[in-house]
């Protein structure tokens, strides 16, 4: 009452125009804040609108010359007379190192998120959190090197032969496990862009995990429940679009990948059913060649670039429609 009472005198203190001149600063001051915050959100339009013409500008020499038989040509040969050059080789890459990365990250990236928040003892969830914070951290060119030096010998040595002893009779997987051996490969890199991946997945879906209401999971252990009941009928069903969410900005961390997937990839425009064999990206071809490059060979990379902003488009687009419908669902 107190504070009523002195803000009422302080107002009938004041002067008409005193109010007056009060209420006009406020309303220039609401003004001015809704056009900073409009100008921000357009601008992020007309840079993306820039960047969308800009490419398209780049490679319509390429699209002239080459059109959608650019998209199904395996063969990259700039130096031929005349030039041939195709996508099918760095697309097919990109797709394949995203879904085994994928495929590695996913259930791993989940499994440490179940522990530190429903099994993991309080005095270690922070040091693990801090490692993958560390994780999340180290710079991509790091993990190239340590892929090339560290990882690339022990998959070569150990991991790969076995694989191909392993599978070397079985009909359909000979092929996608066979050899030889390499330092560089698919696989590798695949593997690295799975670590890479892993700190993004966990750490989102602690966060969502760490929404579940506590009763909820308190009902189910009443009930007879076991932790991974629990886990799987309380806590993946109520944070599932979040985890989603987690998943598909890995995915686009893995699709648009750069050095580190240059460094242990083989950068060879070539398809080949065994993922321990050569091959190239999106990303690591742009990166490895667009230096050197000029005329039509520099527009045909550039529109690689295109056609990786257009795949990156349409897998978040089609996440975000997947989320929208999972919300609706929700709500019904």
């Amino acid at each position: 009452m107190a504070v009523e009472t002195n803000a009422g005198e302080m107002l009938e203190a004041a002067g008409p125009y005193d109010r007056a001149k009060a209420l006009s600063a406020f309303k220039a001051g609401d003004v001015t804040f809704y056009w900073i915050t409009r100008l921000s959100a357009i601008s992020v339009l007309l840079i993306l609108g820039g960047i969308i013409i800009s490419l398209i500008i780049g490679a319509w020499p390429a699209m002239k010359e080459f059109g959608f038989a650019f998209l199904w040509t395996e063969r990259w040969a700039p130096e031929a007379d005349p030039p041939v050059l195709g996508a099918l080789g760095p697309v097919y890459g990109t797709l394949v190192t995203s879904f085994i990365a994928m495929l590695i990250a996913i259930p791993v990236g989940l499994g440490v998120a179940i522990f530190l928040t429903e099994l993991c003892p309080q005095w270690l969830r922070r040091p693990i959190g801090i490692a993958i914070e560390l994780l999340a951290g180290i710079p991509s060119i790091i993990y190239g090197m340590w892929g090339f030096f560290v990882l690339g010998p022990f998959l070569a040595y150990t991991f790969q032969p076995f694989m191909i002893g392993l599978f070397a009779d079985v009909p359909g997987l000979n092929v996608v496990f066979a050899g030889p051996p390499s330092y560089l490969s698919l696989f590798n890199a695949s593997l690295i862009l799975a670590i890479m991946v892993l700190p993004f997945i966990t750490a989102i879906s602690v966060d969502v995990f760490k929404t579940v209401p506590p009763v909820l999971k308190e009902a189910a252990y009443g009930v007879g429940c076991t932790t991974w009941e629990v886990v799987r009928s309380v806590v993946i069903p109520y944070t599932r679009v979040g985890v989603i969410g987690g998943v598909m900005l890995a995915l686009g961390r893995a699709l648009g990948e750069t050095m580190a997937v240059t460094f242990i990839i083989g950068n060879a425009f070539r398809i080949n059913g065994s993922i321990f064999s050569p091959g190239t990206t999106i990303s690591a071809a742009i990166a490895s060649e667009f230096a050197e490059s000029d005329g039509l060979h520099q527009s045909s990379l550039i529109l690689l670039g295109l056609l990786l902003f257009v795949l990156t488009f349409f897998v978040l687009s089609a996440a975000r429609l997947m989320l929208l419908h999972l919300e609706q669902k929700a709500g019904k």
